[in-house]
């Protein structure tokens, strides 16, 4: 990003009013933890900073401008890294805080949980192919059902002599 001209007289948007803060994630869900959080930084007007960097100044900036802008850049990456660190379990805490920037965090926090995510899913899968049809139930016809669960479902019906592939199968991340 390069920021030509700095307007000492332009002014900025207050930030609107806080969400209601929502509970703090404890390794259930990320993806729906994620988007909650990316609002809430939203109405915080700090959404940017879990994407963009540092912004590079032209050499026509003046010192007092670039000090103001690196600043005012510098406060914004320390508020939205503490929000992104109060909505973390205790012990996520404590690895996530040694990280620079917030755009670090946001990253390495995709990285491990986006992972376990679908690790999970295809456990649930398994437990819902393990359903027995009985009578007295009713059997949903026409659901559409996404790939990961296709595979799950494939590699939860090989025979019981592949269990220790099975298992290998399950615990791979791609």
């Amino acid at each position: 990003m390069v920021i030509a001209n700095v307007s000492m007289n332009r002014t900025t948007p207050a930030a609107l009013a806080p969400a209601e803060k929502f509970g703090k994630y404890f390794g259930i869900d990320f993806k729906r933890w994620q988007q909650k959080m990316f609002f809430y930084l939203a109405t915080l007007s700090l959404q940017k900073f879990i994407k963009e960097d540092v912004p590079v100044l032209s050499d026509e900036t003046r010192e007092t401008e670039r000090f103001l802008v690196i600043e005012a850049w510098k406060n914004s990456i320390f508020l939205c890294k503490n929000y992104i660190l109060s909505g973390l379990k205790d012990a996520s805490y404590n690895i996530y805080s040694g990280m620079e920037t917030s755009k670090e965090q946001w990253t390495a926090l995709e990285k491990k949980y986006k992972i376990e995510d679908s690790g999970l899913k295809k456990f649930v899968a398994a437990k819902f192919l393990d359903y027995k049809m009985v009578d007295n139930k009713n059997f949903i016809e026409g659901l559409v059902i996404n790939e990961a669960f296709q595979v799950a479902a494939m590699i939860e019906k090989l025979p019981h002599l592949w269990k220790d592939f099975k298992n290998y199968l399950k615990h791979k991340h791609k």
